[in-house]
């Protein structure tokens, strides 16, 4: 009898990081601007990092064609659009949609966060405490402050930031306009998602759905990537019981990489133009390994503490950082650009150009010019960005 020899599958191909990289600059609309709308991209980029109130207008400058800041602004204040605590403890700009999800997906992240206030919250009923706040904040919006002091008024020896912090991880509060909105000024001030928006959030939904989002929009992936970007835990067992309807990969540390099989993966050698992204933004954050766009040099250079600085790709790497002064009464605004490490002169003009293009569109609201008077573009050293 003839004995059948096992076949094994064959092994997992390798991606550098620079493939890593095209693939998931192609699917962050990063190696060409995207026509589509902004609701559209937010919805596709799984929300923005907005711990700030303009990157997410910064972000979409960068990845679609003709993007003007009212668009993103008109969302906020039609309510399709909203800021809401959910990925990594932190405020992004999601849909409406998104947040009524999102925000129940990820509260076993928001209960580890209150965990860590607990002996500030000794003696404090916590259901109590999301049924009294909840009541407060749909009476009227109410900034942390308020929010915090009402609080106390039940409980009085409790610690005040851990009160604060209960009712933002017990509650899904979103931080209502004109805060965030392109062009005007406002206080944080809170209510509930489903006050806001009109409708309830929806139950806690199977991860599933989700990681398969982070794939189309951050992959190839690692399950340890996407704990990270959501700050999740746990996630092993939902990749596996998607693993059939997935492809493999390995990066050049063996660490086995998920994706969609009809993903777009790029060749590694695919042109990158120059890209400017505020401070935060979710390419240089949405992985436990960024090798992928931050190479190991500069890694911990676009930032020092919690200090942030908006960053420059260039070749599709992090290779310097950058602000804008908007200027006024006669002065022109300017970018100033500190590269990280030498640009050559086709790449310094390039950069150059894309600056500009940034100026001509964020400064027309931002100094209540027209955009057309033009702007300054310098390259400074590192000491310039001490402030």
């Amino acid at each position: 009898m003839a004995v059948k020899k096992k076949t094994s599958a064959a092994p997992a191909a390798v991606l550098s990081p620079r493939a890593l990289g095209r693939a998931t600059l192609e699917r962050q609309l990063l190696l060409r601007r995207a026509v589509m709308s902004a609701e559209d991209a937010v919805r596709h980029l799984v929300g923005l990092q907005a711990q700030n109130t303009k990157p997410p207008y910064f972000q979409l400058l960068a990845r679609l064609e003709g993007f003007e800041p009212d668009r993103l602004a008109a969302l906020m204040e039609s309510r399709r659009v909203v800021r809401i605590v959910t990925l990594r403890s932190t405020i992004h700009t999601h849909t409406a949609d998104d947040a009524l999800t999102l925000r129940p997906l990820v509260q076993e992240a928001r209960d580890r966060e209150l965990r860590i206030f607990r002996k500030g919250l000794v003696g404090v009923d916590l259901d109590r405490l999301r049924d009294l706040g909840r009541v407060y904040v749909e009476e009227a919006p109410r900034t942390p402050k308020e929010i915090r002091e009402r609080l106390l008024t039940e409980w009085p020896d409790a610690d005040p930031q851990a009160l604060g912090t209960a009712a933002r991880c017990l509650l899904p509060l979103v931080q209502i306009t004109p805060r965030g909105v392109w062009g005007k000024s406002g206080q944080v001030a809170l209510t509930t998602a489903e006050h806001w928006l009109g409708r309830p959030s929806a139950p806690v939904p199977p991860p599933d759905g989700t990681v398969l989002r982070y794939l189309a929009a951050f992959g190839p992936a690692s399950v340890k990537d996407m704990q990270s970007w959501a700050g999740l835990t746990r996630l092993r067992e939902v990749f596996e019981r998607l693993r059939p309807q997935l492809v493999t990969f390995r990066d050049e540390n063996g660490v086995e990489l998920f994706d969609l099989p009809d993903a777009p993966r790029p060749d590694e050698d695919t042109p990158a133009p120059p890209r400017f992204l505020p401070e935060f933004d979710n390419v240089l954050l949405g992985h436990a390994d960024r090798t992928r766009v931050i190479p190991p040099p500069l890694k911990g250079r676009n930032g020092v503490g919690n200090q942030a600085y908006g960053s420059v790709l260039v070749d599709g790497f992090l290779a310097a950082i950058w602000r804008l002064e908007a200027g006024g009464a006669g002065t022109p605004a300017t970018v100033t650009v500190q590269e990280l490490r030498p640009f050559t002169a086709a790449e310094r003009d390039e950069v150059t150009d894309e600056a500009v293009a940034l100026l001509s569109v964020m400064t027309k609201t931002a100094t209540g010019g027209d955009g057309g008077n033009g702007g300054d573009v310098r390259f400074a050293s590192f000491v310039d960005f001490g402030d």
